[in-house]
């Protein structure tokens, strides 16, 4: 899960970069997310976003695809299709581009985004009692151009579901449009019994290591800090 440049080398982790080479003091970051819940993320670390910019793309998985694979693909071509339209605003000119897509799994079976009630109950009686991945490729484009990934992925298992617990999360419909039929940030958070890794990546972004994909590209991650 490192990342490589464009000379195909892993550049040394970003982390405890806090002066980087190259700084953008008054950096604007375009999400190119529909996602209320990433939005969250990023202004829970003090990061307001210039603009929003949805991708519309198709998330189907190809043949053969991997959950992980498919994760980090999505992140890419939604980065894409965004930096498309910013070449044609100049409001938004030397923008950050930042573009995120979570998938859940188990093993290579991909679960989708639920619409339907009998989606999401097909999934929470897979996930019920069984361990599971959730994975969520984020993709960054800086203001030269240069393309930057990450692949996360946060090991899971749910306690094994009663049929009354099945039956009232399922009417109380938090699971609509969630990966996998479920959201852990709310109701479904006392479904977990085990978790390993992220948090924030399940809920839609992983926060650390977003933050550290920025600070390395000179984005000022800190700058407000002092202000929340």
């Amino acid at each position: 899960m490192n990342d490589v440049n464009a000379t195909g080398q892993t550049p040394p982790s970003p982390e405890f970069i806090l002066s980087p080479a190259v700084s953008h003091p008054q950096a604007r970051l375009v999400l190119a997310s529909a996602s209320p819940r990433r939005l969250a993320l990023l202004q829970q670390v003090g990061i307001e976003p210039a603009a929003l910019m949805p991708a519309d793309i198709d998330e189907t998985p190809q043949k053969y695809e991997s959950p992980r694979v498919l994760a980090g693909r999505l992140a890419a071509e939604k980065a894409e299709a965004a930096y498309k339209i910013i070449r044609e605003r100049p409001d938004l000119a030397g923008a950050f581009i930042l573009s995120a897509d979570t998938v859940v799994a188990v093993g290579r079976r991909i679960l989708p985004k639920c619409e339907l009630t009998d989606e999401a109950e097909q999934c929470l009686r897979l996930l019920s009692g069984r361990a599971h991945r959730v994975f969520t490729g984020v993709t960054l484009i800086t203001p030269r151009g240069a393309r930057r990934h990450k692949l996360v992925e946060t090991r899971m298992r749910f306690k094994r579901l009663s049929s009354a617990e099945l039956s009232a999360y399922l009417a109380n419909g938090e699971w609509s449009g969630k990966a996998g039929g479920y959201a852990v940030q709310g109701l479904a958070g006392a479904f977990v019994s085990k978790l390993i890794g992220s948090y924030s990546n399940v809920v839609g972004l992983p926060l650390q290591e977003t933050v550290a994909l920025l600070a390395g590209e000179g984005f000022p991650v800190l700058a407000g800090w002092a202000h929340l």
